[in-house]
């Protein structure tokens, strides 16, 4: 991973802009389509919900369980603070010494992969969310000297070209979609991941 800026650090950025599309989601648009075809609003936000709970086990080398996905938005009212609380603590975890070394999870991946599936999916499902609800998604600069969301999306350009073929023959990813020659690198990316950057409901 080619950075100058720590993996915990980039999904701190990711957080914080994924934190204010979750709070600004509406309760009439739980059922809403996403571009993910396979999950409505709710769906996809107990999905990211799950992701960013069960990747705080594996930056402690720990086992996580994807094989069901609580339903975190019937249980709770308070769904979105309690997004907000586990994406800030996503990226703690990921602070700790040594969670971006050696392998984790029950694959034996390299941690480091592991932690940019987390840091992927944080950011590309914000913007399924984002764009699900009628919100924007914007790219903005870090302050001078901090990472900002361009710093993540250079980071997952080269791991999602690791990623692809494992992720595409896994039905993880789409086939990449064609962007216009002036896409930005947030559409670039999305495309890569088989989304299409102006998906519209």
């Amino acid at each position: 991973m080619n950075t100058d800026h720590k993996l915990s650090d980039l999904m701190a950025v990711a957080a914080a802009r994924a934190t204010p599309v979750v709070r600004g989601i509406g309760d009439e648009q739980l059922g809403a389509p996403t571009p993910c075809a396979e999950y409505d609003v709710k769906d996809l936000v107990n999905h990211l919900l799950h992701v960013v709970v069960e990747f705080q086990a594996l930056a402690a080398k720990g086992s996580a369980d994807f094989t069901v996905t609580p339903d975190y938005v019937a249980r709770d009212a308070d769904w979105r603070e309690r997004f907000a609380r586990e994406a800030d603590g996503l990226a703690a975890a990921w602070s700790a010494p040594g969670a971006d070394e050696g392998t984790t999870g029950t694959m034996g991946l390299p941690a480091a992969t592991v932690g940019a599936m987390a840091l992927l999916d944080l950011t590309v499902h914000a913007w399924d969310l984002a764009r699900a609800t009628g919100q924007e998604y914007e790219v903005q600069a870090g302050a001078p000297g901090a990472p900002g969301l361009a710093d993540v999306l250079e980071v997952l350009r080269g791991a999602v070209e690791g990623m692809a073929p494992t992720a595409r023959s896994m039905g993880v990813f789409g086939e990449p979609v064609p962007v216009r020659e002036d896409a930005t690198s947030l559409e670039r990316l999305l495309a890569r991941t088989g989304r299409d950057p102006a998906w519209l409901k």
